[in-house]
């Protein structure tokens, strides 16, 4: 796909929860990693999958499969987290994987389609009509928005 220099353009990092192709914005993203050695967090919500410490910082690790409602997987060895942050809270979206960065202009992303699912319509703050596929733009502000349970696992609201 051909940019021209007058378009507005902006950058997506990629990625990939049960068939389904999310864009997150660039700027939102400050890391791509492996979760290791994930710690259960007594009482949380289920889309809580735990906290783990990635270079002396806590994130909270959120399943995005259980955020948006999707089916659960079993095994998550192969899965990547996606390092956000939020009010100055740290936050990993766990995904089933992480693609490449893609640069798309402004002009060819559309409103959310009248027939997306509602869990995906929740997340989304747009949609890009790709070659063969959709791509979600993740609201990243209302997937970790936890209407006044917890900001942060150990965090009050």
């Amino acid at each position: 796909m051909h940019i021209s220099d007058n378009e507005d353009v902006h950058e997506y990092v990629t990625a990939v929860v049960d068939r389904q192709l999310f864009g997150l914005p660039i700027a939102r993203v400050q890391d791509v990693f492996v979760p290791a050695r994930l710690t259960r967090v007594p009482l949380a919500p289920p889309e809580v999958a735990g906290v783990l410490n990635l270079r002396g910082r806590i994130l909270t690790v959120i399943d995005l499969r259980r955020r948006l409602g999707l089916p659960v997987r079993a095994n998550i060895a192969s899965d990547r987290t996606i390092g956000i942050e939020l009010a100055g809270e740290a936050y990993g979206l766990l995904v089933d994987s992480v693609g490449e960065v893609m640069r798309l202009s402004d002009a060819i992303r559309a409103v959310n389609p009248a027939n997306l699912d509602p869990r995906l319509a929740g997340a989304s703050a747009g949609v890009y009509r790709l070659e063969g596929e959709l791509m979600i733009l993740l609201d990243v502000d209302r997937v970790l928005h936890f209407d006044g349970a917890t900001k942060a696992a150990g965090t009050a609201a």
